[in-house]
């Protein structure tokens, strides 16, 4: 005998599951269409390390979780990512004569690295410059490759050398990494010079001359504020987060949020989950790890050989002591506050993918379609996740040649 509460609770459930399921894959189509659509640039990652040390094919695809790498051409595309700033990082080392002449040569050959791989797959990938570079590469179905320097230190006493890196294809520089440089305080290390130092300054305006975009993320806060007041272009922010939301020296203040806006400057959004939530204490996985960082020297002026070992042990201790990642609800949770803060002009994508980015449902570049996908459910529309991915960081690069321009003619 039918049961006539039952069948009145599955005509009441099912049609609401039915919307349900096509509400699900109307915004999964829409969201498709809209990132194969607009123009989608990641402001970091750290792909040449791979490159340099390993002997990195980025032609073919490979395997986040077997070989660590979560970027290459392939996956650019499977993942809707049209381009990428890709990192020149200058790991921090001594301050001193010879310190600047073998940060300055390692910087080269990641250069030189770096161009030789584009240069290898002409119907791949192509090297962008400006603002038009990126929309004519995209045009041809090519990747987009930038270049950003990560850590002033290479640029030693010599501001010379800004326009060289400039040259060699640089449209930003960090100015500062995870220890204080000649340039300024790092967010992560103790106070040296309260800010920007004598020598900062003069680099802030040289920078403002070439117009190479100024990056602030990981500068201390005195160090951001400093900048601001000097600058006559606006800066970018390549991979941080809201410390609203995670209270970590990497991320930005409401109120930094606030002047970085009104410098018409962009913060990028990191995918590093320890700037995307506070991490569980763990506090055998924090001494194992603090080994391996003084074994290593922190990671600091390492031969590419003591590099990899340092990597290798540090996997083990990843696969040993699995990290809890953030999600991309978390990712756009961030978004949702930069946006309420900042406003939609000023915010971007900055995965820092090969140097520690990467969350659950967006662990490497072929899934980037998600944060779309999460950003559609929240009810962003084209125009926003337009200058999300891509226009916003665009006019800031812009704005930075045209000052330049201005400035020296």
């Amino acid at each position: 005998m039918r049961n006539p509460f039952l069948f009145s609770l599955v005509a009441v459930i099912f049609p609401v599951m039915m919307a349900n399921m096509e509400t699900g894959n109307h915004q999964e189509k829409r969201a498709s269409r809209i990132h194969r659509r607009v123009l989608t640039i990641d402001s970091h990652n750290d792909t040449p390390l791979h490159m340099i040390r390993d002997r990195f094919d980025w032609s073919i695809a490979h395997d986040a979780k077997t070989d660590r790498s979560k970027v290459d051409l392939i996956r650019m595309k499977e993942g809707g990512l049209d381009g990428a700033f890709f990192a020149v990082f200058v790991a921090q080392g001594p301050r001193s004569t010879e310190g600047y002449t073998l940060a300055k040569q390692r910087a080269l050959t990641l250069f030189d690295t770096l161009l030789n791989a584009i240069l290898k797959y002409p119907n791949l990938v192509g090297l962008a410059l400006t603002p038009e570079d990126a929309f004519s590469l995209e045009s041809k179905g090519k990747r987009i490759a930038f270049i950003g320097m990560e850590n002033g230190y290479p640029i030693g006493k010599d501001l010379s050398l800004i326009r060289m890196f400039y040259e060699k294809g640089a449209r930003y520089i960090t100015l500062v990494h995870t220890k204080n440089n000649d340039i300024c305080d790092s967010s992560t290390d103790t106070i040296g010079y309260g800010g920007l130092s004598e020598f900062g300054k003069q680099v802030i305006l040289e920078m403002n001359k070439v117009g190479i975009m100024i990056d602030l993320s990981h500068a201390s806060d005195k160090a951001f504020y400093d900048v601001l007041t000097i600058t006559r272009s606006p800066v970018i922010v390549s991979h941080s987060c809201a410390r609203a939301l995670c209270n970590n020296p990497r991320n930005l203040d409401d109120d930094m949020l606030r002047a970085l806006a009104k410098n018409e400057g962009v913060i990028q959004l990191c995918f590093l989950s320890d700037y995307l939530k506070t991490p569980i204490p763990n506090p055998e996985r924090d001494s194992a790890r603090a080994a391996v960082r003084e074994k290593f020297n922190n990671f600091e002026n390492l031969t590419d050989e003591e590099m990899t070992h340092a990597r290798k042990e540090w996997y083990a201790l990843e696969e040993r002591y699995p990290a809890q990642l953030a999600t991309v609800k978390d990712i756009i949770d961030h978004l949702d506050h930069l946006v309420s803060v900042a406003g939609i002009d000023h915010v971007g994508i900055g995965t820092d993918f090969d140097g520690g980015g990467g969350v659950n449902g967006c662990y490497d570049v072929g899934e980037m379609g998600n944060i779309t996908l999460e950003m559609v459910k929240r009810g962003y529309s084209v125009i926003d996740i337009k200058k999300i991915w891509g226009k916003n960081l665009m006019r800031v690069l812009e704005a930075n040649q045209c000052i330049a321009s201005v400035l020296c003619p």
